[in-house]
């Protein structure tokens, strides 16, 4: 149950990026139409591939950039973080999902309200832990 209260809360952060920033568009899943269900459909399809995208490649990232995050004090991660919104595009058009990042600068601001948002939105849920 907490993996698909996450993947909404992803979702949600996604959806936030997609309304905010200029440059990071979502339509509805083909076959669906563009409706608000369609996008509802492939933001939830969207937060799960970014989901696997973060578990799997970010603590590679950070293990091998240990001695950046150190050197930048952190804010290489923003830069990560923006590379990992811009992998989840590529793989979300691979798999047919019509989500995408224009480039670099939408990725980086994108990244960053995913981010305030999911961490919002996680502070209103609470931990169950």
């Amino acid at each position: 149950m907490r993996i698909l209260l996450k993947v909404g809360i992803t979702a949600v952060a996604l959806w936030a990026a997609t309304a905010l920033i200029h440059g990071i568009t979502v339509q509805g899943v083909t076959g669906v139409g563009d409706t608000t269900g369609g996008r509802a459909l492939t933001l939830l399809g969207v937060a799960v591939v970014f989901g696997i995208v973060n578990a799997i490649i970010k603590p590679i990232v950070k293990t091998l950039g240990c001695a950046f995050y150190v050197l930048t004090l952190g804010l290489i991660g923003l830069v990560v973080n923006a590379l990992l919104l811009l992998l989840t595009s590529e793989a979300a058009a691979r798999l047919e999902l019509p989500f995408h990042v224009d480039g670099f600068w939408p990725a980086f601001w994108g990244a960053i309200v995913v981010g305030v948002v999911g961490w919002v939105l996680n502070l209103l849920v609470g931990d169950d832990d």
